[in-house]
């Protein structure tokens, strides 16, 4: 087994908060050569979808769960401008700010409040965020705790996300109080080179 197939055998399978972090911390330093190996196509195909659904891309972009950045940069690629990010994890957090794209990183876990105020953030992303290990699906309200009207929320489920109902559920559950409308959904490649899919979906708050 290589490395590469070991961390993503691995990511898959953790459940608990504190596996799922120190998998990352020691993922960092290959995980962009590694996530790249496999065809990575969520950040490309969630910040393309954003970029046609947002008012401004030049308005504040908060990229929840940023990682080593490269949600970032598809999100620079596709016109945003102004992108914060926040991570769980040290290491992580210095391989984004070496890429040099965001204006502010934070430290924060997503199991807790969301480091950012109300109005701070024209439109959130969250790429390769959701799993029951990672970030809950109680985390689409809190996002939509902090955007404004007409603010819009980008993220990916993958094939292992959607089998946990509670995501989509939520998303449904939203919709019909009319707190959100589904602006964009497609199924397509996560990581191809592994036959994994994921859905992007884009929310705009109402």
């Amino acid at each position: 087994m290589t490395k590469q197939e070991g961390f993503l055998d691995k990511v898959y399978d953790l459940d608990d908060a504190e596996k799922t972090q120190a998998l990352y911390r020691d993922w960092a330093k290959s995980y962009d050569e590694e996530l790249r190996a496999s065809g990575y196509a969520s950040p490309a195909r969630t910040a393309a979808a954003m970029a046609a659904q947002v008012a401004d891309v030049t308005a504040p972009l908060l990229d929840l769960g940023c990682g080593t950045g490269l949600a970032g940069q598809a999100f620079r690629n596709a016109g945003f401008i102004t992108i914060d990010g926040t991570d769980f994890t040290e290491e992580m957090l210095e391989a984004a700010k070496a890429k040099g794209i965001y204006r502010k990183l934070t430290l924060g876990d997503l199991n807790d409040p969301i480091p950012a105020q109300p109005g701070d953030y024209a439109n959130i992303a969250a790429v390769g965020v959701f799993s029951p290990g990672h970030a809950p699906a109680e985390m689409i309200d809190l996002v939509f705790g902090l955007l404004p009207q007409g603010g819009c929320f980008g993220f990916s489920l993958n094939d292992h996300a959607l089998e946990e109902a509670s995501y989509e559920g939520r998303v449904k559950d939203l919709a019909v109080d009319g707190t959100l409308e589904v602006a964009f959904q497609e199924y397509g490649d996560h990581l191809p080179k592994i036959d994994l899919k994921s859905k992007i979906y884009v929310l705009r708050k109402l």
